[in-house]
């Protein structure tokens, strides 16, 4: 699985929305990532925030990895404070995954190690409920990278909107193309 398809994976399954940045390390892109090239990360959202926008930066040359930054916004103030936060499964690296919190949670972090022999990551998933929200739909957005390479960018459409999982595919044939 490409780093490319992880954010496609980020990007595909959503629902309702929120925003504000993590500081972590510069690259010459200008952007601030939560990771250097080849090595792991833990990104959490404040308390009662959660992940709104995913951007990263891909680099053939630094073991066709990426560089991730994620963005969290509060949820409307009528739903309270989480009820409960998890991790949820690990989503190994090398493997076709598709994750979606369980118990009706919004994901709130990220977790991720990289692994050379694949040249991919494992993710998982920070999850938190809210007892008040209000019934809501899930959908996969398209917004996603036509080409495993491209540099990536996924926000919610609109304040209201959440993601919730993320699915993803893996080639090794494209490795080695």
């Amino acid at each position: 699985m490409s780093s490319a398809h992880v954010l496609q994976a980020l990007c595909l399954l959503m629902v309702f929305s929120t925003a504000s940045a993590q500081h972590g390390y510069m690259h010459d892109t200008g952007e601030e990532w939560v990771n250097t090239w080849r090595q792991g990360f833990n990104f959490q959202c404040p308390h009662g925030e959660v992940l709104v926008a995913i951007r990263s930066y891909f680099s053939e040359k630094e073991g066709s990895d990426r560089l991730w930054n994620f963005e969290c916004q509060r949820t409307p103030y009528d739903w309270g404070e989480p009820n409960e936060c998890w991790w949820d499964d690990i989503n190994r690296a090398g493997l076709e995954w598709s994750s979606v919190c369980t118990n009706n949670g919004l994901v709130a972090g990220v977790q991720s190690k990289y692994f050379e022999a694949v040249l991919d990551r494992e993710w998982q998933f920070y999850c938190c409920r809210y007892a008040r929200r209000c019934p809501y739909s899930c959908w996969k957005t398209n917004d996603v990278p036509e080409y495993h390479r491209e540099e990536g960018e996924m926000v919610v459409p609109s304040y209201g909107y959440f993601i919730r999982g993320a699915q993803t595919t893996f080639s090794g044939v494209l490795r080695s193309v």
